[in-house]
């Protein structure tokens, strides 16, 4: 920049006011500015010294100025100007115009606002020096700072409030407890508008406070909790380092004293009093006590012990963690004829001390306990307590298994009688003698049935059996040699025609029910009627088990194909059981391997299995036929049905409902009309009635010649209709008892159509046959809505003449 406008320089003078309680002051400088001329520049001084560009300094400005004029705070100005008016003066940056204003002629700069540096601190400006004429840059534009002089206007805060700290109880003095720290907005770098010192104005008298750091300390050692557990603080902080006109804050410290463990527990009683009855089982409570101690927390845990040692035989302390309390619980069974009255001493204990307060003294305490023992009526006490008899299976029945003792413990000693729970005895294999407690057996007993035998023996008062108590008894059966042994299965082994001497056929073993306490130990030989046996041998291995071998050479199936050989079991006793079982050996023909492939009566290996394809046909077959059972049932019930319809006529098929007037009967084309009117003899009458027809006499007393008498039907004096009655009848009520049915049967009587109907009956059933002998031509003068009545009758009337003809 310096090379591209050389012989240019920027002069600048500060002028720096400061306002104080005491008075202002200015001052005025200009610093030298970066920038280096280079080799060759005009502005090179003699001796090589390089002449350096001005620079731009800080301008500054007093906060909080409230004067009623603009506030000077410097000149910019540049040494090409010569004070002709010639060179104008800019300024443009943060508040360019609005707070800083500029002379453009002299460079003077003034502050038109009240500034506060809390706010902002500083702004940035950039000065321009032009030509008033051509308004050609004459100097580079260049960037200057205005600071804002602080004032001692805001006084120390204590930001992060409120405050609460601790101390623990009898702490020493000077026992840091926490730090404070207040805040002052002034400029630290200015005086000592942000030095701030700390006092206490209230609590003086059990804590200070650093006035540099702010650290609270206790100022006594015998803090105590018990006595009092909080405490507020005021703390004061004052700027200008705590000197005369300075601004102040303070704050509330709240000072929490925790607990240490430095009071022992102690009993409120020296002594308790609790009673329990003798029957009471162990692990039942008898009472609670409590030790206090007037410390909190973990300070107050505490455990219980007893101390003497009667009570440690008889009784357990255990501590509720909840509660804090000693739980006393019987750990023997009591006994009143025994001892009536237990004293036991039970101390308490911090769970937790504290090593610097052992001198205060022992941090334990101790109380008597006296438990008074109730009497009640006991049941009898089985004694002893042996629950395990044994008898041998082969005892006869009344035998004695054992005996079983029970006494009364109260003082009155009653009589004892026994008896067997029948729920553990329902078999009723034992009995026992109700006065000595005598066990007999009730049954013939056998080990290999049952083994073991639970029974339950009660034992009651005499003249109470409410007082009753049980014991549980075993009685082990014994084994006696009462069982032979036996083959384990009934063996049946092969041989292959071509087999040699000695070839082993089958090893055999058996199995005794019976269990002797020295193991079994079996004997094999053969039966006496084998004696004469060449064909086979048998061979007593020893460990209970036999081989049977071949005896000769090769043998022929078709002489004999089964051999049976009877084997001698015999025990070991005592006494002595044996008993014979014979081996099945049959003789097939074997391949050169010697693997069998079949025996005379039948073959070794059958496959018990189908193939898949065997199976799908099976299941196939079976399908079809249940498919034409089925078919058969459906087509033997639909004939059945259809039968059924054919004997029971439904007449509702042939009862017309007209719902349409002048529809007349061309609805019926679908029935055959003339089956219902051949049942009964109808008769046709002519002419009108009293009902209101056209005729002579009749009440409308206005006849036409176009007005005939169309058929009616009259019931005959002896024409009979149970028949027909008796069927609707019969219908009406099948109808009614089938909920499911809506009732489609409808019947409507033409009978009497009014006294003031001008035509008689429509009713076709009156007509004598399927003809009619009237002409039915004058109907169709009715009008439209007759239409359909004359074209039905004139148009049957028309069709019956030209048959005749």
């Amino acid at each position: 920049m310096a090379k591209d406008l050389q012989g240019f320089s920027w002069t600048m003078l500060l002028l720096f006011c400061a306002i104080q309680e005491l008075g202002a002051w200015a001052m005025h400088t200009a610093v030298e500015g970066a920038g280096l001329g280079q080799p060759g520049d005009p502005a090179l001084l003699a001796g090589g010294r390089v002449k350096r560009g001005w620079v731009w300094n800080q301008f500054f400005v007093v906060e909080e100025y409230t004067g009623t004029e603009p506030l000077y705070v410097g000149k910019i100005h540049s040494d090409s100007d010569e004070g002709d008016g010639s060179i104008k003066y800019t300024i443009s940056g943060e508040g360019a115009g609005t707070i800083f204003l500029i002379d453009e002629i002299t460079g003077d700069i003034h502050a038109t606002e009240r500034l506060d540096r809390e706010q902002k601190t500083f702004y940035t400006l950039r000065a321009q020096a032009r030509d008033r004429q051509t308004d050609q840059l004459l100097e580079p534009e260049s960037e200057f700072i205005i600071k804002v002089q602080d004032i001692n206007d805001s006084e120390p805060r204590f930001l992060e409030g409120p405050y609460i700290g601790s101390v623990a109880e009898l702490s020493p003095i000077g026992t840091s407890v926490m730090q404070v720290m207040a805040s002052d907005a002034d400029d630290p770098t200015y005086g000592s508008s942000a030095r701030v010192v700390y006092s206490v104005l209230e609590g003086e008298q059990h804590f200070t406070v650093d006035s540099k750091t702010g650290v609270i300390r206790t100022a006594v050692a015998d803090l105590d909790r018990e006595t009092q557990d909080r405490y507020e603080v005021v703390i004061r902080a004052t700027d200008m380092a705590g000197q005369l006109g300075g601004l102040s804050g303070s704050t509330t410290v709240t000072i929490v004293v925790t607990d240490v463990n430095d009071n022992p527990p102690r009993f409120p009683q020296k002594m308790y009093q609790f009673s329990i009855v003798e029957t009471a089982p162990v692990g039942t409570a008898i009472g609670r006590v409590k030790a206090e101690d007037s410390d909190v927390g973990e300070n107050t845990d505490m455990t219980y012990q007893v101390k003497d040692e009667e009570g440690v035989e008889m009784f357990k302390v255990t501590t509720d963690s909840n509660t804090q309390e000693a739980v006393i619980t019987v750990q023997k069974p009591l006994d009143y004829e025994s001892k009536k009255v237990h004293t036991v001493v039970v101390e308490a204990l911090n769970k937790f001390v504290d090593p610097r307060f052992v001198d205060l003294g022992t941090f334990r305490d101790q109380t008597i306990v006296r438990v008074s023992v109730l009497d009640v009526d006991e049941p009898p006490e089985f004694r002893p307590p042996s629950n395990l008899m044994e008898v041998q299976e082969d005892a006869d029945v009344g035998s004695v298994v054992g005996v079983v003792t029970a006494l009364d413990p109260d003082t009155a000693n009653h009589p004892v009688r026994y008896a067997i729970d029948r729920s553990t005895d329902a078999e009723r294999i034992f009995d026992i003698d109700a006065n000595t407690g005598a066990i007999v057996t009730g049954k013939v007993l056998d080990r290999e049935t049952a083994g073991w035998h639970n029974i339950t023996v009660l034992a009651m008062e005499a003249d109470n059996h409410s007082q009753v108590s049980r014991a549980s008894l075993r009685i082990r059966i014994l084994d006696v040699n009462d069982n032979p042994p036996e083959l384990a299965t009934p063996y049946e082994a092969a041989v292959c025609e071509d087999a040699k001497p000695g070839q082993l056929i089958q090893t055999i073993s058996v199995v005794d029910r019976d269990e002797p306490q020295s193991g079994h130990r079996f004997y094999f030989t053969l039966a006496p009627e084998a004696t004469n046996n060449h064909h086979f041998s048998l061979l007593d291995i020893k460990d209970n088990t036999a081989a049977v071998h071949t005896q000769r050479m090769g043998f022929n199936r078709q002489e004999q194909d089964v051999y049976l050989l009877p084997i001698l079991v015999v025990d070991s006793g005592p006494p002595a059981l044996s008993s014979t079982g014979t081996l099945t050996i049959r003789v097939c023909g074997c391949d050169s391997n010697g693997a069998i492939q079949s025996c005379n009566s039948t073959a070794y290996v059958v496959s018990a299995t189908l193939s898949p394809g065997a199976l799908i046909a099976l299941l196939v077959c079976i399908l079809i036929l249940v498919v034409l059972v089925l078919l058969i049932l459906t087509l033997k019930r639909h004939h059945k049905s259809h039968l059924t319809s054919e004997d029971d006529e439904d007449m509702r098929d042939n009862v017309i409902k007209y719902n349409d007037e002048g529809g007349g009967e061309q609805d019926t084309e679908a029935y055959d009309m003339s089956a219902l009117r051949s049942l009964y003899d109808f008769s046709e009458i002519k002419g009108g009635d009293g009902g209101g027809g056209p005729g002579e006499g009749g009440p409308s007393g206005n006849p036409t010649s176009e007005l005939h008498a169309l058929p009616q039907w009259v019931q005959s004096p002896d024409l009979d209709f149970s028949v027909f009655r008796d069927y609707i009848c019969r219908k009406v009520e099948q109808a009614d008892e089938d909920l499911s049915v809506p009732p489609y049967d409808s019947f409507q009587t033409y009978a009497f159509e009014g006294s003031d109907s001008p035509v008689p009956s429509l009713s076709s059933i009156n007509t004598w046959s399927s003809g009619s002998e009237q002409d039915f031509s004058y109907l169709g003068g009715w009008g439209p809505r007759f239409r359909q009545l004359a074209v039905l009758y004139a148009g049957r009337r028309g069709e019956e003449d030209s048959e005749e003809s």
